[in-house]
């Protein structure tokens, strides 16, 4: 009987491990909306995560050193309105998050280096233009300041943050609610998947549809899509049975899926996370206890089952570190961010090798800070690769990190901005004043006490 030849890769025995309770966030109140987005958004210096609030939404942004037990009066970002459904670090400044709410609204933030010391109340800018609740965030891979989002009003906006204007507006391709939106390695197009189960590679300039494909999956619950390698579509998704599928797709022949497999029975959306440098994907269930991962490959049957990680509780969110915040001494290829009930758990996906040097091939080039053009310039029909980096000394940043500049001259916010800046100057002014009659009160005071000397 011919033996039955196991195919080589590096990737075989990739494990995860959860870490030390001491290592974890405890005692956060993970916000308890039932929407699908991944609640966590991380960095080299932050993790942040959507918590519970009384009143309007909030989100908390924790050094990643600050582990271990976090008081209950820990400041947090709470200037929304409404619960803050999608939060994510802009990949170019890691000081700058955006958050969308179900108030409709988009709110650009500045966290100070060390974190918080006070709740922030005021975003950097405040992007308003859809007319319902904002769901689906997402920054330009290569490109200063632009970003993406997605609301329940079946609109698409592309917006030039440091302006704070609405650039694109793609209102007419959606029919229905919009389930995921993201981007390709260096933002030339779209992919979208919607309520209608079709998938859509979209021009972001113009708004067009280049591609799509109708019955991505059967049935009707959530559809996710993302970009792999080699410009392929990874989709995940239900069948006319609830069962939960994978599927691989080549946007060149849309006619049938490369391959197509069938996971479970589990009811949880299956959030996707594609790493370009390793070719491995891992699928998070939102609500499941476990994280598999596949490896995407250019022979047949193309997405090839590694492993699963298990653990006894399930996820509310998940939250991944980019490649430059990994630790390459210890092998480590992905770090995950899983958000329980009431904790943040990091759990480190990582390649068993014998060697303590540093691992070429587990490590090439990969996508740096430093964004490859500015906003006006990509709107204007610019596009550009990402700015790579090597990890071999571990990374270190050369560059200043990009500073956030804001055009005031150009911010076409609503007048409430306007107002805030008169707000501010006036706020400005009675502390001056203040500040004039305490330096009044302490000389009249010192006046008193010498006076009181002398008679004595």
């Amino acid at each position: 009987m011919a033996r039955r030849v196991v195919r080589t890769s590096k990737f075989r025995h990739v494990f995860g491990q959860a870490l030390k309770a001491d290592q974890c966030y405890d005692d956060i109140r993970i916000s308890q909306m039932t929407w699908d987005s991944n609640f966590c958004s991380v960095n080299p210096k932050f993790v942040a995560m959507i918590v519970d609030a009384s009143g309007g939404g909030a989100f908390m942004v924790l050094p990643l050193s600050k582990t271990g037990r976090i008081d209950m009066s820990y400041p947090t970002v709470c200037g929304h309105t409404g619960p803050v459904l999608d939060i994510e670090f802009c990949p170019h400044n890691d000081n700058i998050i955006a958050s969308s709410s179900e108030d409709c609204s988009v709110m650009i933030w500045e966290i100070p280096d060390g974190g918080l010391i006070t709740s922030l109340t005021d975003p950097v800018v405040k992007l308003d233009g859809h007319s319902k609740r904002v769901g689906i965030l997402s920054w330009h891979p290569t490109a200063h300041n632009v970003l993406m989002s997605a609301g329940c009003d079946n609109v698409v906006i592309l917006w030039n943050v440091a302006r704070g204007e609405s650039v694109v507006r793609i209102d007419s391709v959606h029919p229905d609610l919009i389930y995921s939106a993201c981007w390709n390695s260096d933002g030339s197009k779209i992919l979208t998947t919607c309520k209608d189960k079709t998938m859509r590679v979209l021009d972001p300039r113009k708004g067009t549809v280049l591609v799509e494909k109708e019955k991505t999956h059967e049935g009707s619950r959530p559809i996710r899509a993302v970009f792999v390698s080699g410009g392929k579509i990874l989709t995940t998704g239900f069948s006319r049975m609830s069962e939960r599928q994978v599927a691989l797709w080549d946007p060149k022949n849309f006619g049938e899926p490369l391959t197509l497999q069938e996971l479970d029975t589990s009811s949880g959306v299956l959030l996707p996370f594609f790493d370009p440098d390793t070719g491995i994907v891992y699928l998070c269930g939102k609500g499941d206890s476990s994280i598999r991962y596949f490896e995407v490959t250019d022979e047949a049957p193309y997405v090839h089952y590694l492993s699963i990680y298990s653990s006894k509780e399930s996820q509310k969110g998940i939250g991944c570190m980019p490649k430059r915040g990994l630790d390459v001494s210890k092998c480590e290829i992905t770090r995950f961010y899983k958000l329980h009930e009431r904790k943040c758990e990091p759990i480190v996906m990582t390649v068993p090798r014998k060697s303590d040097l540093f691992q070429e091939d587990l490590y090439p080039d990969t996508i740096g800070p430093e964004p490859s053009v500015e906003a006006d310039e990509w709107f204007q029909g610019k596009d550009a690769p990402p700015n790579l980096i090597s990890l071999k000394d571990g990374f270190v940043t050369t560059t200043k990190t990009k500073e956030f500049k804001l055009h005031k001259s150009l911010l076409k916010t609503t007048s409430a901005s306007a107002g805030n800046e008169q707000e501010n100057s006036g706020d400005v002014h009675s502390l001056r004043k203040e500040v004039k009659d305490l330096k009044a009160a302490v000389e009249e005071l010192t006046k008193r006490v010498s006076e009181l000397e002398s008679k004595h």
